[in-house]
C-alpha cells in the first residue's frame, strides 16, 4: 500500500509539473522606505512565505505569493517599522530560457506597526496599502528560484501631514524552492 501511494504522488508530480504547476516557498531581503519623505533612509527587513502559479503556455504565466514582510524606513534617531502580510499576483512573461519578466499588483496587509521616533508614541496607518509590481525571476537548476522586485506604492502608508505622499518603496531579493 505504501508503494502503491508513493508511485502515485510520483506520477501526479509529473502531470503537474507536465502542466505547468509551480509551488513553492521563498525568503529574502527587502530594503524599504517612504516616497516623499525626505527623512527617511532605507531600512532592511526579512520577507518569506509560500508561492503558487500557472504557467499557460513556454512564454505567459502566472504567479500569486503570500509573504510575510518587515518594511519600513529608518530615521536618524529611531525606526517606522510596519509588518505585512502582502499577497502580489504577478503576469510572469518568459524572456529568454530561464529569464522572465513579473508584473502585476501587490495587495498588502497590515499585520503590526512600531514607531521608534523621539517625542512621537505612534504613527496613524493605514491597515491596507496597495502597490504595483516589476521584477525579474530567474529559474535555476535543482527548482531554484531567484528573483529581484521593485515593489511602488499607489496608496499613501498614512493620512497624516508629514507623511502626504508617503508611499511603499520596497526593493526585494528573494530565493526560492520549487516543490513541483
Amino acid at each position: 500500500m505504501k508503494r502503491i501511494f508513493i508511485i502515485v504522488l510520483v506520477f501526479m508530480s509529473y502531470g503537474m509539473h507536465s502542466q505547468g504547476i509551480d509551488f513553492g516557498i521563498k525568503a529574502g531581503v527587502n530594503f524599504s522606505t517612504l516616497s516623499d519623505a525626505a527623512a527617511f533612509d532605507n531600512k532592511a527587513g526579512f520577507v518569506g512565505g509560500i508561492f503558487a502559479g500557472i504557467n499557460f503556455n513556454d512564454k505567459w504565466g502566472i504567479r500569486a505569493d503570500a509573504l510575510y514582510s518587515k518594511q519600513g524606513a529608518k530615521i536618524t534617531d529611531g525606526d517606522f517599522d510596519l509588518s505585512y502580510l502582502n499577497i502580489p499576483v504577478v503576469i510572469k512573461r518568459r524572456l529568454f530560457s530561464k529569464l522572465h519578466l513579473q508584473v502585476g499588483p501587490q495587495f498588502g496587509f497590515q499585520l503590526d506597526k512600531k514607531t521608534v521616533i523621539p517625542d512621537v508614541d505612534s504613527i496613524d496607518t493605514k491597515k491596507f496599502d496597495l502597490s504595483g509590481v516589476v521584477g525579474l525571476g530567474l529559474d535555476v537548476p535543482l527548482g531554484l528560484r531567484l528573483e529581484a522586485r521593485y515593489v511602488f506604492g499607489l496608496s499613501d502608508v498614512s493620512d497624516i501631514v508629514d507623511f502626504d505622499n508617503g508611499k511603499n518603496r520596497v526593493f526585494t531579493i528573494l530565493l526560492g524552492y520549487s516543490f513541483l
